[in-house]
């Protein structure tokens, strides 16, 4: 049998890593859209489901709503109602498709970069198939992941265009890929300096200093270090614009998520316990990178400070590696490439200034891992080369990568199914995760299992009695169940420490408003709680609206609740708001009829 040549090897990789990744994830074309993050970036966002027109395109630009500014991001997610509605198969099999494209053009640069072929191949197979990606392929909400990388990648792809044949169009080109993929997620600000190192290794564009002393033999060690930095000193120059772009990106970012509130837990927490959680993540990343196990969509925050030992350790480690791949880098540079590449892409997400309660995430390994696997591949290499098996062992460990990888990545894709399997599987897998006891409860009362829902709540309260949304759901509970004393002394705690709550407003508001039998039935409080929930929603919530109505109609002014409640239908947009725009259109007819809307219990 003649040998297969280098052009047909690189297709058979390319197929390989297309049907394996498409046999690993098709399963998410069952997958449901999960409450968390899902309901604003696509099924509840009124904004999303108009689709593409003059009016979105200038609100994805311009709107700082989820307290981010990624207007691509927005506008494939408008896309994608177009194509696929409330089915979120079709939303699904867009990012699967994405990530598809992601590993083929990470394969393809690293081929061309290095002229590697079963190195590159299994990068490309850890990076499709790691279990610590399932996040960003199987959660609708984290598009911004799966569309920024492939832009990413087109960077790169047309920068190795550059480097080849330098001219002003290539040049271009990859600043615009760029600048998209800025767009997308701002996570792309470190690309600028994954660039200079790619120039450092495999572009070799920063030469070695041997290669130095041949093309002049009479320049000594200092006369190196002078050329050696001139020419950094160059490219860096040459990537000005990139690091621009970067800079407005982070300015943008930054003053988006300040405003949108995003950044409130992070002023909450102090510098050394920010610093302590980052130096801990990021040894806690290369951990379930070669062990991925008990995997979450949330790890919280650390109730309590991190012990100082542990930080410390973890700075030694890391001290200890960079030391070690910056000397190895004399005749290994891809060691230090690959470790600067996993340090330095993180540093937008390890914590520094903190977004969101998280203290860690799956997600933000999408491409900072790409760094480890790089060193992994090239020193395994290595070694097999120095034993003599270069020809049996490479392809063999792609082969058991893919194995592995494939068996570990189907076992945490189920619990991306729906919120039971999510929620359920974080409240089993990590500690004191009061959100997730919060969202499995909220899943549990969606289907009927109102005690275990209870529990949950409880649970989320015993771990931060501050939580109000726990307060809020648990009312939500003892209020759908008829115990509306108790569901009243839970939402006043919740106010307790959200006064300005608009959901525990309305809540209140509602139950004086409609609860013609109950002691809180109160008509004048109820129009008072509302517009307090209005003026925090900015009068841009239909329930709130609804409410308001009520309490309008309740109190005999049906002028003011027929207006109302129109302004309410007005802004009954989005699919997930289908059944509220039914319930708002029967309770305006009884006000044009001069009736109020009223509720009760026996």
């Amino acid at each position: 049998m003649g040998k297969i040549s280098g052009k047909n090897q690189f297709v058979l990789v390319c197929l390989a890593l297309v049907i394996v990744t498409v046999a690993v994830f098709y399963q998410v074309y069952n997958f449901e859209f999960v409450d968390y993050d899902d309901p604003q970036y696509v099924y509840g966002n009124p904004n999303i489901q108009e689709g593409i027109t003059l009016k979105t395109i200038k609100w994805a630009f311009t709107s700082e709503y989820a307290s981010n500014w990624h207007p691509l991001t927005w506008l494939s997610h408008m896309l994608d109602w177009q194509l696929f509605g409330r089915n979120p198969a079709g939303h699904h099999l867009i990012n699967l498709v994405f990530h598809v494209a992601n590993t083929l053009l990470l394969f393809l640069v690293l081929k061309q970069m290095t002229s590697a072929l079963w190195q590159s191949a299994f990068v490309a197979a850890l990076f499709t198939l790691h279990p610590l990606h399932v996040e960003s392929v199987a959660w609708v909400a984290e598009r911004k992941d799966v569309l920024s990388t492939l832009f990413w990648m087109l960077t790169m792809f047309a920068y190795l265009q550059y480097v080849k044949h330098p001219n002003v169009i290539r040049y271009l080109l990859a600043l615009l890929t760029f600048a998209l993929g800025l767009m997308a997620k701002p996570m792309l600000i470190t690309l600028p300096f994954v660039l200079l190192l790619l120039d450092y290794w495999p572009l070799v564009r920063i030469p070695y200093k041997q290669t130095i002393g041949k093309i002049n033999r009479k320049n000594t060690e200092r006369k190196d270090g002078r050329f050696h930095w001139r020419i950094f000193y160059r490219l860096t120059l040459e990537k000005l614009p990139f690091f621009a772009l970067s800079a407005v990106s982070s300015v943008v970012t930054f003053l988006v998520q300040q405003s949108g509130g995003a950044m409130k837990l992070g002023q909450l927490l102090s510098l050394d316990a920010r610093i302590r959680n980052a130096l801990v993540s990021y040894i806690s990343y290369i951990s379930k990178t070669f062990y991925p196990s008990r995997l979450a969509v949330l790890y919280p925050y650390p109730v309590t400070k991190l012990p100082i030992w542990q930080p410390l350790l973890c700075l030694l480690v890391l001290a200890g590696v960079t030391s070690i791949t910056i000397y190895a880098a004399r005749r290994r540079r891809y060691l230090l490439v690959g470790w600067l590449w996993y340090l330095g892409t993180l540093v937008p997400v390890i914590g520094l200034i903190h977004v969101g309660a998280q203290a860690m995430a799956d997600r933000y390994t999408y491409l900072p891992s790409i760094g480890i696997f790089v060193m992994v591949a090239w020193g395994v290499a290595e070694l097999f080369n120095s034993l003599h098996l270069r020809k049996i062992v490479p392809p063999a460990s792609v082969a058991i990568i893919f194995a592995a990888s494939l068996l570990c990545t189907r076992m945490q894709l189920r619990y991306w199914r729906n919120n039971l399997t999510l929620f359920g599987h974080a409240v089993e897998v990590t500690r004191d995760n009061y959100i997730m006891h919060n969202n499995y409860g909220n899943a549990l009362r969606d289907e009927g299992r109102y005690n275990e829902a209870i529990a949950h709540f409880n649970q989320s309260l015993r771990i931060n009695p501050q939580y109000v949304r726990a307060y809020v759901n648990l009312g939500a509970v003892y209020f759908h169940e008829g115990k509306i004393k108790q569901a009243v002394m839970y939402w006043n705690k919740a106010l307790k420490f959200e006064p300005d709550d608009a959901s525990t407003l309305n809540n209140l508001a509602w139950l004086r408003a409609v609860q013609i039998n109950s002691e809180f039935y109160d008509p004048g409080q109820a129009i008072q709680l509302a517009l307090r929930a209005c003026e925090q929603s900015k009068y841009k919530r239909p329930d709130i609206l609804d409410t308001l109505a009520a309490a309008f109609a309740a109190s005999g002014n049906y002028n003011k609740a027929v207006e109302t409640s129109e302004k309410a239908l007005e802004l009954c947009q989005s699919f997930a708001q289908k059944k509220l725009k039914e319930e708002i259109k029967k309770r305006l007819a009884l006000y044009k009829a001069g009736k109020p809307y009223t509720e009760g219990h026996p």
